[in-house]
């Protein structure tokens, strides 16, 4: 079977051209008048701008683990030798991912607002096609990745046990998810600094529209847009892509699968590419379509796909695990899983629904209470997504064979339990399946977010405006569903990722260790991973508060001391703004970051494999809730805020309005910041106690 594994490229090649015609179909519509071009071409060129100053920052962090991991392959012999060079590369992949989707998202947004001047479908059509070139790009690029080194290690160095492969394999995520956290945290350092800054003094202080071309910030808040929401996401989506896969890759061979195990997940994904762009066609709208009509539009294509790929995973768990339906149950589980999610998402944080409108209508007493009501709204919003994750573990666990008694000593358990792990793995592939499509009504939302700005800034009619708004409105909340098809993937993926590391751990070694939540050592790791997801977003956020008060006092000054702004005698300064959220950025995502690697390293280093095993379980549970909550909370306060300005109590401009608005401006770093970054955060963790397991086992203090 490891001969079949071929598919991969041709998944790869699928993927690809269908970004490619997305792409060209794009490119074929017209980018509007003069004035139109230049704003585009403004926010084009500072995106790509602070993406070549990223790059070059986290170039530099890469060399110096790259040597470190080479001195540790090379010298130390406490590491596969291939892993520093798959590192390199699933780091170069995975920027990739985001680079490409930023680059037809900012030739997208003007070609959007044009489109949108014809009829809102034709709007749609255009923001989820640019959408689709992310989400095609991400999954071909992931499984060009895997496959690549699936046969570098099979057939170039001729590892033939699936096992050894297998566990190498999952060590190669690492580089991935090292660019993911500095793009997300970076990305997401930088929109909401503009963002919050932008809201803050234009829309409560001055009292002018959002998007206003008077706003210094404006064009900053939408470059943000691209290098946060686009660039940020797809460096993360594809994080989470080949995370699940290669997990499933190890425990695959744990479990007894062998090959096989391997190729299962792999044929999922390259059958998941082929039901994304079926389901991609039932995206459509009519023109008078209200929200609600969008949102029905968009799930119409993403539920289809789940469906086709619910039928589709039948026949290849039958062929390639010789009749074992019960793994094909845990990857319904996982399906199933991930469109619950979706779904429970949208009910709390879109405008259609009560949540979001009872907030709204929290707006007639003030901030404050928009703001205890966000918070309420996303702490509750954390049980359907838990359950739901609780539920996939346990189906997905006995369904593929786990077991919770030990029968013999024969080591009949062992294979039952690691063939029930196995399940949670693939549940884990089967819930980003459909990847192609979600990642495509995700990344929508900044192409239609920045029509708007683009459409307000050129001065275009008011019932383009409508279109677009109506289009980011529900961009919120597909930004929303995935962050948590992300989040959930991240927890199964997480649980998957623990299992690996205690494997590798007790195959390089003969010493007992004690796993058991009864170790001191697990319930102290526990509290330390705890902790790491309270700080590591408490620093996320603190970023943003620092770079925005930058802008706010910048916004101020140009508005004081440049007159004729406010009567459009004269232009703001949009570079200046643009250079401090660059420089905020790049200088504040450093400290989450080393955080997220160090932290693991010295906990595993002074307290053991055991100590390592419980910060894995500490900041996996804690993290999940934790993302849930925010991104919730903050996709709620959001929509809340466009429920108000689509004339609901008081309209724009009102006093709700602005208690709306600055509910909005705290929920900015929840969602679009410190959330998503917490599911990156869970799988660094575990990589990087994975890759340094070596190290641990021979240096560890207690």
């Amino acid at each position: 079977m490891d001969r079949h594994m071929w598919i991969g490229f041709a998944g790869a090649f699928m993927a690809g051209i269908f970004a490619l015609i997305q792409a060209k179909k794009v490119m074929s519509y017209s980018e509007g008048a003069d004035k139109t071009r230049k704003i585009a071409a403004d926010i084009r060129k500072g995106a790509n701008a602070y993406l070549r100053r990223q790059y070059e920052t986290v170039l530099k962090v890469f060399l110096i683990v790259f040597i470190i991991l080479l001195v540790m392959a090379f010298a130390g012999g406490v590491l596969s030798v291939y892993t520093p060079f798959a590192f390199v590369t699933g780091g170069l992949f995975s920027m990739l991912a985001g680079l490409i989707g930023m680059k037809i998202a900012t030739r997208s947004n003007a070609r959007t607002a044009c489109a949108a001047s014809e009829s809102l479908n034709q709007g749609l059509r255009i923001a989820f096609s640019s959408g689709s070139v992310m989400g095609f790009t991400v999954v071909g690029l992931g499984m060009l990745d895997i496959t690549i080194w699936f046969f570098v290690l099979r057939y170039g160095f001729d590892i033939n046990n699936p096992v050894i492969l297998g566990n190498i394999m999952v060590m190669n995520g690492m580089g991935a998810s090292f660019m993911a956290l500095f793009a997300r945290v970076g990305g997401g350092i930088y929109t909401k600094a503009a963002d919050v800054g932008a809201d803050l003094v234009g829309k409560i202080e001055a009292g002018i529209p959002e998007d206003d071309p008077r706003n210094p910030a404006v064009i900053a808040d939408n470059v943000g847009d691209n290098v946060g929401d686009v660039a940020g996401m797809g460096a993360d989506l594809y994080e989470s892509y080949i995370g699940s896969i290669l997990a499933a890759f190890a425990l695959g061979a744990a479990g007894g699968y062998g090959w096989n195990g391997m190729l299962l997940p792999i044929a999922l994904a390259v059958s998941g590419v082929l039901c994304s762009i079926l389901g991609s066609f039932l995206i459509r709208t009519d023109e008078n379509a209200d929200r609600q009509s969008l949102l029905n539009s968009l799930r119409a294509g993403t539920y289809a796909a789940a469906i086709l790929s619910a039928i589709a995973a039948a026949p290849l768990t039958y062929w390639i695990l010789n009749q074992n339906m019960g793994v094909y149950l845990a990857i319904l589980s996982g399906l199933i899983g991930g469109c619950l999610i979706g779904f429970f998402t949208e009910y709390y944080t879109s405008d259609s629904y009560k949540p979001v409108r009872e907030l709204a209508a929290a707006s007639e007493t003030g901030s404050a209470t928009v703001i205890i009501g966000g918070v309420s709204l996303g702490l509750k919003s954390t049980m359907a997504s838990v359950m739901i994750i609780a539920a996939a573990v346990l189906i997905s666990y006995f369904a593929a064979g786990g077991s919770v008694m030990i029968t013999d000593s024969s080591g009949a358990f062992t294979q039952a339990f690691n063939q029930g792990l196995y399940g949670i793995g693939i549940a884990g592939v089967g819930m980003l399946s459909t990847l192609g499509i979600t990642l495509a009504t995700d990344a929508y939302g900044p192409v239609a977010d920045n029509a708007g700005g683009i459409a307000e800034m050129s001065g275009m009619s008011a019932a383009v405006r409508e279109r677009t708004d109506a289009l980011d409105s529900l961009g919120n909340t597909t930004a929303a569903t995935g962050k948590g098809f992300a989040i959930g993937s991240a927890s199964l993926t997480a649980l998957a990722l623990l299992v690996s590391y205690v494997n590798i751990i007790q195959a390089n070694t003969s010493e007992l260790f004690n796993f058991t939540l009864t170790s001191p050592m697990v319930l102290t790791g526990m509290f330390i991973g705890a902790m790491l997801t309270f700080v590591f977003s408490a620093f996320t956020i603190s970023a943003v508060q620092k770079a925005a008060q930058s802008i706010v006092i910048e916004v101020r000054r140009q508005f004081r001391e440049i007159p004729g702004i406010m009567k459009y005698k004269a232009d703001p300064d949009y570079a200046k703004c643009v250079s401090l959220c660059t420089e905020g950025a790049l200088h504040e995502m450093a400290v989450p970051a080393l955080l997220a690697i160090t932290i693991p390293i010295l906990t595993g280093l002074i307290l053991g494999p055991t100590g390592a095993a419980g910060l894995l379980g500490g900041v996996s549970v804690t993290g999940f809730a934790m993302a849930v909550f925010m991104s919730n909370a903050g996709g709620a306060w959001d929509n809340a805020k466009k429920y108000i300005e689509s004339g609901q109590h008081g309209g724009k401009g009102s006093p709700q309005h602005k208690a709306a608005v600055v509910g909005d401006t705290v929920g900015d770093p929840f969602k679009d910041t410190a959330g998503p970054s917490l599911n990156i955060l869970i799988k660094l963790c575990s990589t990087v106690s994975i890759v340094f397991s070596g190290l641990v086992l021979a240096y560890h203090l207690i």
